[in-house]
């Protein structure tokens, strides 16, 4: 592996391109250029599945962090969302996490949590089909992503940008005490 890894790195670097070996998106953009001028097809296979093998086994610091199982019972899953949603003055159910979103919409309700300066909690619903399928049916909205405010759901990405934008959102977190007093 480490030799495929060096034959890459040499070749990136004889024809001007960036090869991360840590990131498998920098060597699979790379990898046309390589498999049809020097490489060959199976050297840039070979390569691509090394790179995907070290982002599998990542450092223990960077794993998922979970407070409790996800329960397989659709009925305990609701009761667990609905906990969650109680439990935290702001809750935001997204695609991915606030550093690393897997959706756009997701990383729009991100930003403007960031701006408001509100401290919030989410759920990577990515990482779970029965959360993702479960908080769809317990506010009865069918997209993600969805934020919640003092318990209350308050919408998805057009609506929290319509509130950030009219400055309702400001109020909400606010009266949920989830914004610092000035």
């Amino acid at each position: 592996m480490a030799t495929t890894r060096t034959a890459l790195a040499r070749l990136c670097a004889q024809r001007g391109l960036r090869a991360t070996v840590a990131g498998a998106r920098s060597v699979a953009a790379a990898a046309p250029t390589i498999a049809g001028a020097v490489a060959g097809p199976r050297l840039v296979a070979s390569s691509l599945a090394a790179t995907r093998g070290l982002a599998s086994a990542s450092h223990s610091d960077f794993e998922t962090v979970r407070h409790a199982p996800v329960p397989a019972n659709p009925e305990e899953v609701q009761a667990m969302i609905d906990a969650q949603v109680k439990d935290h003055k702001v809750m935001l159910y997204m695609k991915g996490t606030p550093a690393m979103p897997q959706c756009g919409f997701s990383q729009q309700v991100v930003r403007i949590l960031h701006a408001t300066g509100a401290e919030f909690s989410s759920v990577n619903v990515l990482e779970d089909a029965s959360i993702r399928e479960g908080v769809k049916q317990y506010s009865q909205w069918p997209t993600i992503p969805q934020l919640y405010v003092g318990g209350e759901f308050v919408g998805g990405c057009d609506i929290v940008t319509q509130a950030f934008q009219s400055g309702d959102l400001d109020t909400m977190l606010k009266d949920a005490g989830a914004l610092a007093k000035e």
